[in-house]
């Protein structure tokens, strides 16, 4: 007798995504509370998935980098972060001098077949170390910021920025989706508006608020001056967005959808964490500002 076979369905691109990120969200949180070599090492990864993404893109658009040398230089630098005493970035950025030194020294032993490009492959290898190690460092460096006292306190500073990157990244797709309207850059991302960036912003300032006050100051003991949260709910929203832009101008550049396809219904790392990457340098340096971080009594 003949056995009826009734096809799979298909499992639809939200539910992938949905699956992806409930496994992702805790197992970063985590990370982030571990700290130390776990934080540093799982940053390294991601850093190295990432720059290996760029350069994927970057060929694809007609130029050849050195990914040998970038992608253990980007994994390099946050694994330095993270050893670094606290408050002392400089270490981290210093390396930046020893970067450039091995790019050269890699571009002059594979000049002969670097397709008589040598500067570019070296100008878009210390582009993708920097962008994606680089960046990434400055999430280890606000995991011990000075104004930090123990784990817990390390842990709810670091995901502020990302909590307000997907405050926006949601709020912009929803507003976005609901109001339409006048396109934001359309020769970059058709798909954004300027209804979506503004309710993003607004989204973004809303969380901020929230969890200042419900998270930062009872487990931190940590609290924002007057008007900071505000502040820097605006200034946060606004990176996440410019980084979302610029990775998506350099997927188009190569004529790519995705960076890769590593995450199913999310397209590559870099897709996931383009917004993290501008915000988390600008969360440190704000939080570093003189008075717009205050200790406040347990």
């Amino acid at each position: 007798m003949a056995t009826l076979t009734v096809p799979a369905k298909p499992v639809s691109e939200l539910a992938r995504r949905v699956a992806v990120a409930v496994i992702a969200v805790p197992a970063t949180i985590a990370v982030i509370r571990f700290g130390g070599l776990v934080l540093g090492a799982f940053t390294a990864v991601i850093a190295a998935i990432a720059a290996w993404e760029l350069f994927r893109m970057a060929r694809a658009g007609g130029v050849d980098p050195l990914d040998a040398a970038g992608v253990p230089l980007a994994a390099f630098l946050p694994l330095l972060a993270s050893v670094a005493p606290p408050g002392v970035f400089a270490l981290p950025l210093g390396a930046s001098a020893v970067v450039v030194l091995a790019l050269l020294v890699a571009a002059l032993v594979r000049r002969p077949s670097a397709g008589g490009h040598p500067l570019a492959a070296v100008a878009i290898t210390l582009f993708g170390v920097l962008y994606t190690g680089g960046m990434l460092s400055f999430g280890v460096a606000l995991r011990y910021h000075p104004y930090v006292v123990g784990q817990t306190a390390g842990t709810a500073l670091l995901l502020l920025p990302l909590v307000l990157a997907w405050a926006t990244d949601i709020g912009a797709y929803a507003i976005g989706r609901l109001v339409g309207g006048r396109k934001l850059l359309p020769t970059i991302s058709p798909g954004k508006t300027v209804a979506g960036a503004v309710g993003g912003t607004v989204v973004a300032v809303m969380a901020c608020v929230a969890y200042a006050h419900w998270v930062l100051r009872p487990v931190a003991q940590l609290a924002f001056a007057p008007w900071w949260a505000i502040t820097v709910g605006i200034v946060l929203s606004v990176a996440a967005q410019l980084g979302d832009l610029v990775e998506s101008m350099l997927k188009r550049e190569a004529g790519v959808k995705n960076s890769s396809g590593l995450l199913p219904g999310h397209g590559g790392i870099l897709d996931r964490i383009d917004s993290v990457l501008f915000v988390l340098p600008v969360a440190y340096l704000l939080c570093s500002v003189p008075g717009v971080l205050i200790p406040v009594p347990v």
